[in-house]
């Protein structure tokens, strides 16, 4: 078998990341924590926007937020299942995933970052959304391994009540938030009806082909 070979290294905010790729395959990983996200497993992320994007469908000019750039696959999904005049604000904190994306990762979900329609912001999803109270028709959250902060203990305040309480005035009434994880958490789907939102949880195979383990989606509307 063909080993990964590493191709960058960054840290940044307290947190290391590698990048490592084999053939047509590229890993993330972080600090000793093994795979972060790999391009071979991307079905649930797809889901993750088209869930959001088919709740506002009927929309014009629809505006959302995708918090996470990981390596591009909700990006592309949102784009995929989103019209002509719709723009898209990609959060990422970690300006290294931005980077290579544009360098690196591009190809594997089609080099979303150059479309028109897409604007990087290197920042904290939580600040974006404080500055943008009732700005979104839908945001998707795909940060860490979803509520138990995976790789930030501070991502909590992103998933806690103080989180969820600024993604539900950053969202237009009727508005629409999904959330991936690679675990359920019932006490999060009771956070999220507690500030507010109409909640539908969804388990969803990492593999198109339905292999692999089953992520969870929440699809939370206001």
């Amino acid at each position: 078998m063909i080993p990964y070979r590493l191709l960058d290294t960054a840290t940044e905010h307290d947190t290391t990341l590698r990048l490592y790729q084999r053939g047509v395959d590229f890993s993330i990983r972080v600090d000793k924590a093994g795979d972060l996200m790999n391009s071979r497993t991307h079905h649930s992320e797809d889901v993750l926007a088209e869930l959001a994007c088919k709740q506002i469908a009927d929309r014009d000019a629809p505006q959302l937020l995708v918090g996470g750039l990981g390596m591009g696959f909700t990006l592309a999904a949102a784009l995929a299942h989103s019209d002509a005049s719709a723009h898209i604000i990609v959060a990422e904190l970690m300006p290294a995933v931005v980077r290579w994306n544009r360098k690196y990762l591009g190809i594997v979900a089609g080099f979303p970052l150059d479309d028109d329609r897409v604007s990087v912001l290197e920042q904290d999803v939580s600040k974006v959304m404080c500055d943008h109270q009732n700005g979104f028709d839908a945001i998707m959250l795909d940060v860490d391994n979803g509520p138990d902060a995976f790789t930030r203990d501070d991502n909590d305040a992103l998933y806690g009540l103080r989180g969820l309480n600024n993604a539900l005035d950053a969202l237009k009434p009727g508005g629409v938030l999904t959330v991936w994880s690679a675990f359920p958490d019932n006490a999060f789907t009771q956070r999220l009806m507690k500030v507010g939102f109409a909640v539908d949880e969804q388990r969803v195979r990492a593999h198109k082909n339905q292999a692999g383990n089953r992520h969870t989606i929440w699809v939370a509307v206001r």
